[in-house]
C-alpha cells in the first residue's frame, strides 16, 4: 500500500488538490472530516474539549461552535497547543481506522489529507509527501478575499501555522499554486503520474494483495502437511 501525505497551508489550495485526487479515483482520508467527527456531541474528544474550554464554546444544541473555538485558539498559541494535544489521539485513531477500511477494500494507493501532517508527526506514515505551496503575498491575498477578513486577522491565522517554506523543504513533491488554476491542473497531472506508478515490493507487501500473497505459501504448506501420512 502506498500512503501519500498531502499537506499545505491555509488558502494554499490544498483542498483543491485533494478534490482532484478524488476526481481521479484516488481515495482520500481527510483529517478535517475526522476532526469534525471526533468533536461531535458526546464523543471522547467533545468531552475533553468542553472540560478544557468550558461550555461557552457550545451551541444551543450542545455541539461545539467551531468558529468560536477557532477564534480562541488562533489568538492564543498556548490554547491552540492544548487543543491539538487533546484531539491528537482521537484524530490519529480516526485516521488509522479510515486507512484500515480502505486497506480491507483492497485500495493500493491512499492519500492522507492532513493540514498538520508534520506537526502531528504523521509524515512518518507517508511516502511521498506532497506539499501545496504558495508564496506568502499570494496566500495572504487569497485568504483575505476568501474569508473577507482584515489583513491583521489573516496574518494571525497564517502565522499560527507552520510556514509553507518549511513544509516545502520537507516535501518529496511540491505543487506551486501561485499561478492559475490551469497551471495547477497541469502540475497535478504530473504528480498523479508519479504517485500511480507501480508499487514497490515493500508497498505491495503492505497491501491487502501482498498480505494474501505472503499467506498463500504458508496455507499451501499447512495443507500439504495435513495430507502427509
Amino acid at each position: 500500500m502506498r500512503i501519500v501525505g498531502l499537506t499545505g497551508g491555509i488558502a494554499s489550495g490544498k483542498s483543491t488538490v485533494s478534490n482532484l485526487f478524488k476526481a481521479h479515483g484516488i481515495p482520500v482520508v481527510d483529517a478535517d472530516i475526522v476532526a469534525r467527527n471526533v468533536l461531535k456531541k458526546g464523543t471522547g474528544g467533545w468531552k475533553k474539549v468542553v472540560a478544557a474550554f468550558g461550555e461557552d464554546i457550545l451551541l444551543e444544541n450542545g455541539e461545539v461552535d467551531r468558529a468560536k473555538l477557532g477564534q480562541i485558539v488562533f489568538s492564543d498559541p498556548g490554547r491552540r497547543q492544548l487543543l491539538n494535544r487533546l484531539l491528537a489521539p482521537f484524530i490519529s485513531r480516526g485516521i488509522l481506522m479510515e486507512v484500515l477500511k480502505l486497506w480491507i477494500k483492497g485500495c493500493s494507493i491512499i492519500v492522507l489529507d492532513v493540514p498538520l501532517l508534520f506537526e502531528a508527526k504523521m509524515d512518518k506514515w507517508t511516502k511521498p509527501i506532497v506539499v501545496v505551496w504558495v508564496d506568502p503575498k499570494t496566500q495572504l491575498q487569497r485568504l483575505m478575499i476568501r474569508d473577507g477578513s482584515m489583513e491583521e486577522d489573516a496574518k494571525s491565522r497564517i502565522n499560527a501555522q507552520m510556514s509553507l517554506d518549511l513544509k516545502r523543504s520537507q516535501a518529496d513533491i511540491v505543487i506551486d499554486n501561485t499561478g492559475s488554476l490551469e497551471a495547477l491542473h497541469e502540475q497535478f497531472q504530473k504528480v498523479l503520474t508519479q504517485i500511480t506508478r507501480p508499487l514497490t515490493w515493500t508497498e505491495l507487501m503492505l497491501s491487502r494483495k501482498g498480505a494474501f500473497l505472503a499467506l498463500f505459501p504458508i496455507l499451501v504448506g499447512v495443507a500439504i502437511c495435513k495430507r502427509s501420512p
